[in-house]
């Protein structure tokens, strides 16, 4: 069955696995099946000219394969599918999206099932091997990536965006986990439930008590085990941010975050509310879009250089870097208020229009990404001006990258047994997960430290700044926006130019006097990321370290990751590569 032979297919490299086999669909279609070091060759024998029915299949695209026996125990055959997610044109429309593509074969050489079964397992390694070369390696550098098999903590807030997150992980996310082999223990949290009722399309005002009710309904739908510790279950506020400061993090590979950017601001500030923020930090971090911004996401989908994609095509696309599992370090920023606890940011800081849209759309909850453009033309129509001052540090000409270098690729540990062939996924209620908390981890010290890095630059609120800071000569601002990220939603790339791990803070601000017409069109430039290139005289960019915010106006709102805080004076300060996160 395995010839080797010493051939070569076009532009594909040198052949080390070859095979006959048939479709599993169709078991009169014989293909010849071709295993290079880059490609998956498939080439159906029959006498039409080879090009028609030949497919080359890129294992940069590859996810996961699985070798198994059927249900049919008379039946001496072994099976074989490959799952892919390459990029392909659209049917209906312009440009390419992530689809999947599943080659199933049937391998019937010999006799003896096992030496079958075999056969196919020598066959799945092999892909498996090569697809991890071919992910690791990034512009000549070998990245980091996740433990193989992969267990992750997958939390998924139902109510966020349209209120269909737990529909689209029982549609795509569950089965790409299961193809990609990563056992994940799903967590259903309830924070953005706990804001108040949120309207439904076709149906009345939601409260806690219909959610729970439709979380049941929705979990019994799919046969979940979750379904009976779901009355027990405490949903409270801030209830992700709880689990993951107490969780033994032991358990994880990594955290995945399924909903709008909001979960994710939770996670990030409950690790870093641990006795051992240290370590839990640097715990990979995934995310999937979930909400109506989806800022997170669209970002991550940016960096790996896919044309811009949306709605569910933007989960393929997030769902397939997920299981990649490569890791890259992410700046966190700092964010000191006048009187609240220091809190952690790893999107974007906003004052002015941003905030007031994004806050304000909140009404337009169940229209998904499009609140955004509704809550932009409202606000439009009666702009506002607020009166402040902005203070920053600005970035050295001489800032580099050499004190960051790239996580470097290390071979995966193997903690048990392969069992890549086996589909294995478990499902827990949130008090389940009491189990195994942090408490179980002996404490490094009887002193607990304050959590968190130090922030060197900032001097406190009521100091005056030191020399070496710039102070904007404007008072009058329509917006002061601070970004970390390239998206600020799934159509808007504020800050082309931003890499998770680059350690500048991207501040842009809009000063008094710009017309609505001119406002309006920097933000359809945004959608492109062409704003900065549209010679507007209001608006300035600048890279800074650290930035002073000290509003002036008696009302306004501020957010951190879209999130409401204080309003008043504060600060902030980047902290350059401190988290992980999976980017694919």
């Amino acid at each position: 069955m395995d010839q080797r032979r010493a051939v070569h297919g076009r532009n594909t490299g040198p052949v080390s696995l070859y095979g006959e086999f048939t479709l599993t669909a169709n078991r009169k279609v014989r293909c010849a099946v071709s295993l290079t070091e880059k490609d998956l060759i498939v080439q159906r024998l029959s006498s039409s000219p080879v090009g028609r029915n030949k497919v080359v299949l890129s294992l940069k695209d590859c996810i996961g394969c699985r070798a198994y026996r059927g249900d049919d125990t008379a039946d001496p055959a072994a099976y074989l599918t490959i799952f892919f997610y390459p990029l392909k044109r659209r049917w209906m429309s312009s440009g390419v999206s992530r689809q999947r593509a599943e080659q199933c074969f049937r391998l019937t050489g010999l006799q003896d099932p096992r030496a079958n079964l075999e056969e196919a397992e020598k066959w799945a390694r092999a892909v498996r091997e090569r697809s991890a070369r071919q992910q690791y390696l990034r512009d000549g550098v070998m990245m980091s990536a996740l433990s193989r098999p992969s267990r992750m903590m997958l939390l998924v807030n139902p109510q966020s965006g349209k209120g269909q997150a737990l529909t689209l992980y029982n549609n795509h996310i569950q089965h790409m986990l299961n193809e990609a082999g990563v056992t994940h223990t799903l967590v259903i949290t309830a924070a953005a439930a706990l804001r108040g009722p949120v309207a439904v399309p076709g149906q009345g005002p939601h409260s806690l008590c219909d959610l729970r009710e439709e979380v049941l309904l929705f979990l019994a739908e799919i046969n979940s085990p979750l379904v009976k510790h779901m009355e027990d279950m405490n949903w409270r506020q801030n209830h992700a941010r709880e689990l993951v400061k107490e969780a033994d993090l032991s358990q994880w590979d990594a955290l995945v975050i399924m909903s709008g950017d909001g979960l994710l601001y939770e996670v990030i500030n409950g690790l870093l509310d641990r006795p051992d923020w240290e370590e839990a930090v640097r715990t990979p971090l995934g995310i999937l879009p979930g909400g109506s911004g989806n800022a997170m996401a669209a970002s991550i989908h940016h960096y790996s250089g896919a044309p811009p994609v949306f709605s569910e095509e933007l989960l393929l696309s997030c769902g397939f870097l997920l299981c990649q599992r490569l890791v890259t370090r992410m700046d966190l920023v700092s964010v000191h208020l006048s009187s609240s606890p220091r809190l952690f940011s790893f999107l974007s800081l906003a004052w002015g229009f941003v905030a007031d849209v994004d806050i304000e759309s909140e009404k337009y909850r169940h229209a998904g990404a499009a609140r955004f453009t509704v809550g932009t033309l409202v606000r439009l129509a009666s702009l506002r001006v607020y009166r402040g001052t902005l203070s920053y540090l600005p970035v050295a000409e001489d800032d580099g990258e050499e004190d960051n270098p790239p996580l470097h690729h290390q071979a995966p540990p193997s903690r048990d047994p392969p069992c890549q062939n086996s589909f294995h996924n478990s499902c827990h209620s949130n008090n389940s997960l009491k189990v195994r908390k942090a408490e179980s981890t002996p404490s490094r010290s009887t002193t607990k430290a304050p959590s968190g890095p130090l922030d060197s630059l900032l001097l406190p609120l009521d100091q005056p700044l030191p020399g070496d800071w710039v102070v904007v000569p404007e008072e009058d601002f329509v917006l002061v926006l601070a970004m970390y990220q390239s998206n600020l939603a799934e159509d808007l790339l504020a800050s082309p130019d931003s890499t998770p791990d680059d350690g500048f803070i991207h501040l842009f601000y809009v000063t008094g006097g710009i017309s609505r017409a001119a406002l309006l069109k920097l933000f359809l430039a945004m959608e492109k990321g062409l704003h900065l290139a549209s010679s507007c005289q209001h608006l300035v960019h600048a890279k800074v370290r650290a930035l002073r915010l000290e509003p002036s106006s008696p009302k306004g709102v501020i957010t951190v990751d879209g999130e409401v805080v204080e309003y008043g004076p504060l600060q902030a300060e980047v902290h350059r590569g401190l988290a992980r996160l999976i980017t694919g």
